[in-house]
């Protein structure tokens, strides 16, 4: 039996579900409407090859590389690692499409004006040597303790 106070379904719940699935409705119904622009079809690929793709590749390469870092790091350089690893792998996620120059119009030079490989390979080199510099803070911090 459920406590009272541990019931699934508040009213909050309700009707932030309403308004969740209202606003699921009007983009569906703009997606259908707009059928030429947004080619439906297309979208369905994206979403489901996402989902498997995620679920069959990214979930158990991201659960993989967790363990060994758990079990390769000392434990005093783990978290700056992980964080490292998550924040590159965001960023390397999001700058993909840029990366491999999607949106490039041959007619227009500024679709896409910078290089992006050279941006992520700067800001990863930005993010390591942040976690580089907390682990030898750290290191310092823990040899002036003893």
């Amino acid at each position: 039996m459920i406590e009272p106070e541990h019931r699934l379904g508040g009213r909050l719940f309700w009707v932030s579900a309403v308004v969740g699935w209202g606003v699921i409705a009007y983009g569906l119904r703009g997606l259908l409407q707009h059928h030429v622009d947004t080619r439906p079809a297309n979208l369905a690929t994206f979403v489901v090859g996402g989902a498997l793709l995620h679920d069959l590749l990214f979930a158990p390469l991201i659960l993989l590389v967790g363990v060994l870092v758990a079990r390769a790091a000392p434990r005093r350089g783990r978290a700056a690692v992980q964080a490292a690893l998550i924040v590159s792998g965001c960023l390397a996620l999001f700058s993909y499409p840029l990366v491999r120059n999607y949106a490039s119009v041959l007619h227009n030079p500024s679709s896409l004006p910078h290089n992006y490989t050279a941006n992520l390979a700067a800001v990863l080199g930005v993010v390591w040597g942040l976690a580089t510099a907390v682990l030898v803070v750290r290191g310092f911090r823990r040899r002036a303790a003893a």
